[in-house]
């Protein structure tokens, strides 16, 4: 069984989150198969650690884990590559991938770009 979880840095306001989320029903609605979940570095509730505990005893045996960070700062660089180690210590049979910020990613740059113009 194959999982894919937004990662975002999480806010106090519960509107922050609606973009994530949209971005995870879309996923949902394209990929019915695939397990996806939202979680979030900070004030914002799932936390990594609890949503792959939750994917893993669910049966999940490989994980996608996708910064949705535009910019790479110290969480992208630190924080979270940190996060995942610790996760493949704790579930050594786990197959962990950590995917590049979506802000380095062209396709989302164009995106940006196009409805910036109008």
């Amino acid at each position: 069984m194959h999982a894919v979880i937004l990662f975002a840095h999480g806010s106090r306001d519960p509107a922050w989150a609606r973009p994530i989320e949209a971005v995870a029903q879309r996923m949902r609605e394209r990929a019915p198969a695939t397990e996806v979940r939202c979680a979030y570095l900070e004030l914002t509730r799932p936390d990594l650690p609890e949503t792959v505990a939750e994917l893993v005893a669910a049966g999940v045996q490989s994980l996608r884990v996708v910064p949705m960070f535009l910019g790479v700062g110290r969480h992208a660089r630190e924080d979270l590559p940190r996060l995942i180690q610790d996760l493949q210590a704790a579930y050594p049979g786990l197959a962990l991938e950590l995917c590049p910020a979506v802000g380095e990613n062209d396709a989302i740059v164009d995106a940006l770009a196009q409805v910036a113009l109008g």
